[in-house]
């Protein structure tokens, strides 16, 4: 889902947080000072009739099982332990179908964006499933939940509920009927609200941007999504490699949350590392990943990067690259067969 993180809560915190949102919730969530504000500030903000901000607001229901999951994300598991939840037989399986039904439209948006094909299909594999599991909350109640009653995460998650409004005003999306994940990410891409209004795309022509039942609109979007954060055409993505020394480079690795490219494919050569050949200039992540015989290690180029911006974290990044190849390497096995 294109989403930032969660901030792991201590347990302490996390109690309390939950403890505020259940009493919050039996008093009134609309009446509350800062969700009054909130309303006024982004009807004044964007010509919305405050009326019917309240309104909506007044119907919120918030969530403690959403601050609760703030607190466990997938993410947070070793490699070891997340990898397995993406790459299965059945999600190879249901991709190659997947790539079969939308052949033609994936070779066109492919020619188009200079996304392979591997990479639309492993994004909506790994956010929903091909689009089975878009979420289960009301997308109006998460947003508000992390909003008001998620300290860490406030201002960011303020922002997205006002591009909720917004999105329900300009696209015609019900504010009360969608259901999304817990951190408010909506269709089978998983697109915040902001994301939407930005990157969402009209892939089929109908004039509506829809991310929940047309596979046009999906996979144009993600494209697009791709392209304006810096997808380079034709660029590789990652490579594994064997460090002798593994604690010589440890001041150059890319440990948890640290996307930033702090080496580049030069510096790497001239540290020993074995490389396939490419543009020294070329900034580069080094990656450990924890097994459970202990670490292996990637190189993340520039389109792996990208690849983190639609979740911020490398292990979200590996597993749709990889789940993408597997899908790739089964489809050609099937058309291998066919000739």
């Amino acid at each position: 889902m294109h989403r930032l993180l969660p901030t792991v809560l201590i347990p302490a915190v996390m109690t309390s947080l939950l403890a505020s949102c259940a009493t919050l919730a039996s008093q009134g969530f609309a009446g509350r000072d800062d969700v009054q504000a909130f309303a006024r500030e982004i009807s004044e903000r964007n010509g919305l009739d405050e009326a019917g901000v309240r309104a909506a607001l007044a119907l919120v229901r918030p969530q403690p099982s959403i601050i609760e999951a703030m607190s466990r994300p997938a993410e947070a598991k070793p490699w070891y332990q997340y990898r397995p939840i993406f790459l299965t037989e059945k999600r190879i399986a249901d991709g190659t179908e997947f790539w079969r039904e939308h052949a033609d439209r994936l070779a066109q948006l492919e020619r188009q964006y200079g996304v392979p094909a591997e990479i639309l299909v492993a994004i909506v594999g790994v956010e929903t499933g091909y689009g089975r599991n878009v979420g289960r909350y009301a997308v109006l109640d998460a947003l508000a939940t992390l909003a008001f009653d998620y300290p860490p995460r406030a201002p960011f998650f303020r922002k997205e509920l006002e591009q909720f409004f917004l999105l329900a005003r300009d696209e015609k999306v019900s504010l009360t009927e969608v259901k999304g994940s817990y951190a408010g990410a909506m269709g089978m891409p998983q697109f915040m609200p902001s994301s939407y209004r930005n990157f969402a795309v009209d892939g089929d022509g109908d004039g509506r941007r829809d991310l929940w039942s047309s596979a046009d609109d999906v996979l144009a979007s993600v494209a697009n999504y791709f392209v304006r954060h810096g997808w380079q055409p034709g660029g590789e993505v990652a490579w594994p490699v064997e460090l002798a020394e593994p604690a010589r480079l440890e001041g150059v690795m890319n440990r948890g949350r640290d996307l930033a490219a702090k080496t580049s494919l030069g510096e790497l050569r001239k540290a020993g590392v074995s490389l396939p050949p490419g543009d020294d200039a070329t900034p580069a992540m080094l990656i450990p990943f924890r097994e459970e015989a202990g670490e292996t290690f990637w190189v993340g180029l520039p389109n792996f990067y990208v690849i983190t911006r639609y979740n911020h974290s490398a292990h979200y990044a590996m597993a749709v690259w990889q789940l993408g190849q597997a899908i790739r390497e089964r489809m050609k096995g099937a058309e291998a067969r066919a000739s």
